[in-house]
């Protein structure tokens, strides 16, 4: 499974890739106005900037909601690094914008996507990733996984190439069980990915042969 990181801040980019378990990013236009990124001219040298330093997939948001304006602002996008994959929103100008880009070779990442019905849309129309959101699904009292699941599944009935990308995940839970399910990628806040690394006992043992050897050394 991919691990990708889901922010534009790029000191946390820098520390997922020293770990050296990174494999992408993806942003949309809140991460980037979290970070104080505005203007046009500005968030495209972020994504410059990203691009620098990671060596994987980076989906860059398209702002347009008509066909017209996602393949315009899609193509310019793409044309900024051969590792941008132009995420574009389940709509219905947008399934059809992906159909466009697949056919010219752009890759494309489908986001806010909420039901297995919008998944298989996102996989006939030829997207690179499909991002089913799993937290927003929890927050509405409905089981974000098991949409994961369902697509995993369904894709693999198929064999649809498009990958599943488990987005909103929100804590190491959703991250193993995205991995139990069979999820292609996950993207997650850095917090998640060093949440991996977690283990009470991992602490108390590694106190326990330091103390043993500090004493071994008197």
């Amino acid at each position: 499974m991919k691990f990708f990181i889901d922010t534009a801040n790029l000191d946390e980019i820098k520390e997922a890739h020293d770990l050296g378990v990174l494999d992408g990013v993806t942003t949309n236009p809140s991460l980037m106005a979290k970070e104080g990124i505005t203007g046009h001219d500005n968030i495209i040298a972020h994504y410059k900037k990203i691009c620098e330093i990671v060596d994987g997939d980076i989906s860059a948001e398209v702002i347009a909601t008509d066909y017209e304006g996602i393949i315009r602002e899609g193509e310019f996008l793409a044309e900024l690094h051969p590792n941008i994959v132009v995420k574009v929103p389940m709509i219905r100008d947008g399934v059809k914008a992906i159909r466009y880009f697949s056919e010219k070779g752009i890759k494309t990442n489908c986001t806010l996507v909420f039901s297995a019905g919008q998944a298989i849309l996102a996989a006939k129309a030829g997207a690179t990733y499909v991002s089913p959101f799993i937290g927003r699904l929890d927050d509405v009292s409905t089981e974000g996984m098991q949409l994961i699941d369902q697509i995993v599944h369904i894709y693999g009935n198929y064999g649809y190439q498009t990958q599943v990308l488990a987005a909103s995940v929100r804590h190491v839970i959703h991250l193993v069980q995205c991995a139990e399910v069979g999820a292609d990628v996950v993207t997650c806040p850095l917090n998640v990915i060093t949440g991996l690394l977690k283990h009470p006992l991992t602490d108390i043992g590694l106190e326990k042969f330091l103390s043993d050897h500090a004493k071994g050394n008197k």
